[in-house]
């Protein structure tokens, strides 16, 4: 799995022109298949200071009950980009996970539970997150209903807790994106990259697809 990521000379999330970026489509799944499968688009844009990514979600059965930092988000209405900022998966791998009311968990590890370090409340709070959904969606909204989250994620952080190959032309990191809904009615594990495991576990960066700035 390949995806390119496009520069922008844009410095403003809220005027990002999101035509420029090529979509992205989660279309596997983990587990046994949902009676719920959402249709999940993300795009990203870079620049020299940030990595920019849009999820828009056509989703049902939406939660979000987790508030604070490094919360429990993958159990709400959560999508997340799991990424090596460089080629080599053995310099392990970040796990940005968002849930549809812009609540953030952001962890650096070798592997899962290995070296372990959780992204502080300060870089966390620099990461400009806009989403069309409140902080807290609860009880679960049961209709049908479409929903987006956007954010910029500034490269700077990256660099205080791994090595960082920073973005440009030519450059490659290993990634995957995912959504996970896992205390709603309808639970569900969806990614783009496969990964060929009996049981819902997105900590795989052996499946890691290879994404290419340009």
């Amino acid at each position: 799995m390949t995806y390119t990521i496009k520069k922008t000379s844009c410095n403003n999330l809220e005027k990002i022109d999101w035509s420029q970026a090529d979509g992205i489509e989660l279309k596997n799944y983990m587990g046994s298949k949902p009676e719920h499968f959402p249709n999940v688009l993300a795009k990203l844009l870079y620049n020299d200071k940030n990595i920019f990514v849009c999820f828009r979600v056509e989703d049902r059965y939406v939660r979000a009950a987790a508030q604070k930092l490094q919360g429990p988000v993958c159990r709400d209405s959560c999508v997340e980009f799991f990424f090596t900022p460089g080629e080599d998966i053995a310099d392990g791998y970040f796990n940005l996970e968002i849930n549809c009311g812009g609540t953030i968990l952001l962890k650096h590890q070798t592997t899962r539970s290995t070296n372990t370090i959780a992204v502080s409340d300060s870089d966390c709070k620099k990461i400009e997150v806009k989403t069309t959904l409140p902080k807290i969606v609860e009880p679960e909204i049961k209709e049908p209903t479409i929903w987006t989250l956007q954010y910029a994620l500034p490269i700077e952080i990256l660099e205080r807790y791994a090595k960082v190959s920073k973005p440009a032309e030519g450059v490659k990191w290993r990634a995957n994106f995912y959504k996970c809904a896992d205390d709603t009615s309808h639970p569900h594990w969806l990614t783009w990259a496969p990964i060929d495991r009996p049981m819902p576990d997105f900590h795989q960066p052996d499946f890691f697809g290879t994404i290419f700035f340009k």
